[in-house]
């Protein structure tokens, strides 16, 4: 199966967030302030859109954002294979850091990734987070 990844419009971005991380809110709801300000991709299987991701850089410093896989396709290796394609791109680009606000559910996947917990957790949206971060 052929995997490629490209830049997705911020309208299935939306619908992707709404429908795998917050079923129970609105498009309106999942929009970020600051998307207008980030890639975002998506990663596609025999042409089928399976995982998304948004990526904010400041500085040598890149945020992933709202990093989801459609529901049919969850641990299957779609979302690590994205990931690992951010993270080579990343180093490529010489960045110093990658960082995200992990759900705790979330963080022993982004533990493969060397990436570790820093500071302490917190709820939001009725689940726990964590900022999790790895130096490239």
């Amino acid at each position: 199966m052929s995997l490629t990844i490209q830049q997705v419009p911020l309208e299935i971005i939306w619908q992707v967030r709404q429908e795998v991380m917050y079923p129970e809110h609105t498009i309106e709801q999942v929009k970020l302030e600051d998307d207008a300000l980030g890639r975002h991709l998506g990663l596609f299987a025999a042409g089928e859109l399976r995982s998304v991701i948004s990526l904010f850089q400041q500085g040598d410093s890149l945020q992933f954002r709202k990093f989801a896989t459609l529901l049919p396709h969850q641990g299957k290796g779609f979302g690590k294979h994205l990931l690992q394609e951010v993270f080579a791109q990343a180093k490529a680009d010489g960045l110093a850091t990658i960082w995200c606000n992990a759900r705790t559910a979330a963080a022993p996947l982004y533990q493969q990734f060397g990436m570790v917990p820093i500071g302490e957790t917190w709820q939001q949206h009725g689940h726990q987070f964590v900022k999790m971060q790895v130096t490239l």
